[in-house]
């Protein structure tokens, strides 16, 4: 995904760092994403969730709080007040430049931010929050004998992340006045609730008090043994896809006609992973799966290999070719399944080279009360499916380079 990297005004008159996020395709919508308390724009989680919602035609735009990542500014100047001024001056940013947000997504106490802004932007259609706290005042239970110093002497250093972060007493009296419960139950954006059960540092019953709080539509998703940073790649992928089919059903992510020549639309891949194997596969707005490599091979095994995908398109064409002759024969078939087999070669053997030929093996399932001369047509009729035809007559592939800046 094309990213652009862009600055704009924060609450202070600070310049605040920001990434949007392009998709390679139209323009359907704009998200704006609120990063966990201290960290970045760039952890993981965020890259994934945008990377997932840029293939389907959502630009996202993630930014650094004051004082924190890329942007100007000390932290130990704002407080949870200014940080959702923050969050608004970003929303007001991507609306000068014609990119109004309808989706919010904040995670730990950025899900929280986005909760008392939801209702402040006009526009906004839908929101997520992942690890948030219900009462932003949660959050100190992480600065420990730290809250004595900070009363005290006004402010003191706080190691989280493993490392030191300046904390004032106007962020501890502030954050501990915040109450989000009017936010929520006034909000009018269809809310999406994703917590992780062994969640450490923002407890679970903090989701279940959120979705508690607000109005229907609403919708509440476990991370099942993610933490609350969502570090592992695999939890990151799960929430970017359940976050990508749920919003579908609030935005209008209806894209433009497909390019002449291609009337199935385009199916892009590109790299989730470049220091293994696994690919963002996105067969136009809608469909969405992983291509991987197996452990063994170097990959995570996250996805289907590309021989796994020859094959489930040889399996699928052969049963719906099978299926579509029957039915038009008026035949008893109940169910068809195919089996397919393929001698692999993998990632790491392309530049190898082969002398064999590759060989696909179907075994077809024929369920129904069929007599042995229709079981036998069926059979002649699995090796009429199209993509059988252009496996065995061999097709042409015209490769190009894009020329890019």
């Amino acid at each position: 995904m094309p990213t652009e990297r862009i600055t704009f005004s924060g609450h202070s008159g600070h310049t605040l760092a920001a990434r949007l996020d392009l998709p390679d395709g139209p323009h359907l919508a704009t998200a704006l994403f609120a990063h966990c308390f201290t960290c970045s724009k760039d952890i993981p989680a965020a890259r994934r969730i945008a990377g997932r919602l840029a293939s389907l035609g959502i630009a996202v735009l993630r930014f650094d709080f004051t004082g924190l990542g890329h942007s100007k500014g000390e932290f130990k100047n704002t407080t949870f007040t200014t940080n959702a001024q923050d969050l608004k001056a970003a929303a007001a940013a991507l609306a000068q430049r014609g990119m109004a947000p309808s989706l919010l997504i904040g995670h730990s106490l950025g899900g929280a931010a986005v909760l008392r802004v939801a209702d402040e932007i006009e526009g906004v259609k839908a929101v997520v929050t992942l690890g948030a706290p219900f009462d932003p005042g949660h959050v100190t239970h992480n600065f420990g004998d730290a809250i004595a110093e900070i009363e005290e002497k006004g402010s003191a250093a706080v190691h989280l992340g493993g490392r030191p972060i300046m904390i004032s007493r106007d962020f501890l009296h502030d954050v501990a006045a915040e109450k989000l419960v009017s936010h929520i139950q006034n909000m009018k954006s269809a809310l999406l609730v994703m917590h992780a059960p062994l969640d450490d540092i923002v407890g679970v019953e903090n989701a279940t008090q959120i979705f508690v709080a607000a109005k229907h539509p609403k919708s509440f998703v476990t991370l099942d043994n993610s933490d609350h940073l969502i570090t592992r790649g695999e939890d990151a992928e799960y929430a970017a896809e359940v976050i990508a089919a749920w919003v579908s059903r609030y935005l209008d992510l209806r894209p433009p006609a497909p390019p002449i020549g291609a009337p199935e639309d385009v199916t892009r891949v590109s790299e989730a992973d470049p220091a293994g194997f696994l690919q963002d596969v996105a067969a136009g707005p809608k469909h969405h799966v992983l291509a991987d490599e197996p452990m063994a091979y170097g990959g995570t095994d996250r996805g289907l290999t590309p021989y796994q995908f020859l094959a489930a398109g040889l399996g699928a064409c052969t049963s719906m070719t099978v299926r579509m002759y029957a039915r038009r024969k008026g035949w008893p078939l109940k169910h068809v399944s195919v089996d397919v087999t393929h001698d692999k070669v993998h990632a790491q053997d392309a530049e190898v080279g082969r002398s064999k030929i590759d060989t696909f093996t179907r075994i077809l399932k024929l369920e129904g009360d069929l007599d042995d001369a229709q079981r036998a047509r069926l059979l002649e009729i699995a090796d009429k499916c199209p993509v059988h035809k252009t496996l065995e007559q061999g097709a042409r592939v015209d490769t190009k380079l894009l020329q890019t800046t």
